[in-house]
């Protein structure tokens, strides 16, 4: 039995939570998003929380339904970020608008195009923050933007999250 579907999403000030039917939608200052809720769930709004419980004794459901509610209520009031660093000689990141022009040691410049409800800042030139509001989409962008130059393990150049941990090789001996 899950545990975290008995615990309730308790709602902030400033956050409005509206429940209709099998959807969610939560509305807050840094915006508003929605959920459709799996049919085998059920979900109450009582008293400034949202309680989940299963229909059917799916409770690993209720769980996980109860942690995307509850992932909706923190993006919509404090949002969500992601940093990354760029690692190696001549990596660099500059964001413009709503490109990322990345040198990643290739022959050409990389511009990566920024989604909508996503926000990209560089401190520096080899640091990237994604923020945003839906945790799902925050890790995704930062996910492609790391693919496009992972960590290699001989050197630990690449691109990777700040609080990434490379397992460095030994190049070959004669």
């Amino acid at each position: 039995m899950s545990r975290i579907a008995k615990q309730p999403v308790v709602v902030p000030k400033g956050v409005e939570v509206r429940v209709e039917g099998q959807r969610v939608a939560v509305k807050g200052p840094k915006g508003a998003l929605e959920l459709d809720v799996h049919e085998s769930v059920e979900v109450r709004l009582e008293e400034g929380a949202v309680r989940v419980a299963p229909r059917n004794g799916a409770w690993a459901l209720a769980g996980t339904m109860r942690s995307l509610i509850n992932n909706m209520v923190l993006g919509v009031s404090q949002g969500f970020e992601k940093k990354l660093e760029l690692v190696g000689v001549g990596y660099r990141a500059q964001a413009q608008g709503r490109k990322l022009n990345l040198s990643l040691g290739f022959s050409h410049p990389v511009e990566f195009e920024v989604p909508e409800g996503i926000t990209i800042e560089t401190p520096s030139q080899t640091e990237i923050v994604v923020k945003g509001i839906d945790k799902q989409r925050v890790g995704q962008v930062a996910a492609q933007i790391r693919a496009l130059r992972p960590p290699e393990p001989y050197k630990g150049k690449g691109v990777r999250y700040a609080d990434e941990q490379i397992i460095r090789k030994e190049a070959k001996k004669k």
